[in-house]
């Protein structure tokens, strides 16, 4: 994690909005710049595009996992594996260990864009500083 320079509240903003929208946010405001002909900060391109990144690697991640999983419950003392993982656990509010990992992914990734700093998450970051031509 590296700050960034003069970066406005608004971009701190649409930065965490976006991770906590699964992208959604960040989309609408690539929109509206687009139409109004403005200028995207880096610091701003960067968290978008990863937040979409991730939303739609976190889609493809769940839909296979739910594939396995449907495997899984038809074979025999192996279907009490997905039960396991997907279990409510008390004291973590009631969420699964995967839906506890995902929440604080999220919250940490949305907290360090609305502190002002690149957040870093280990492959998606990379592949998008390669891309904006940062590294």
């Amino acid at each position: 994690m590296q700050p960034s320079r003069h970066i406005y509240p608004i971009e701190k903003i649409i930065s965490a909005a976006s991770y906590l929208t699964a992208g959604g946010a960040g989309f609408i405001w690539l929109i509206i710049a687009a139409l109004l002909k403005k200028h995207v900060t880096p610091f701003l391109l960067y968290h978008i595009l990863q937040s979409i990144f991730l939303s739609i690697a976190y889609f493809l991640l769940a839909t296979f996992a739910e594939l396995v999983y449907v495997i899984l419950y038809r074979i025999p003392l192996i279907n009490a594996i997905p039960y396991f993982i997907n279990m409510p656990i008390p004291f973590f509010m009631g969420l699964s260990i995967v839906q506890t990992i995902t929440t604080a992914i999220i919250l940490y990734l949305a907290i360090t864009a609305g502190m002002g700093l690149y957040s870093y998450f280990p492959w998606v970051s990379d592949i998008i500083n390669v891309n904006m031509g940062r590294k």
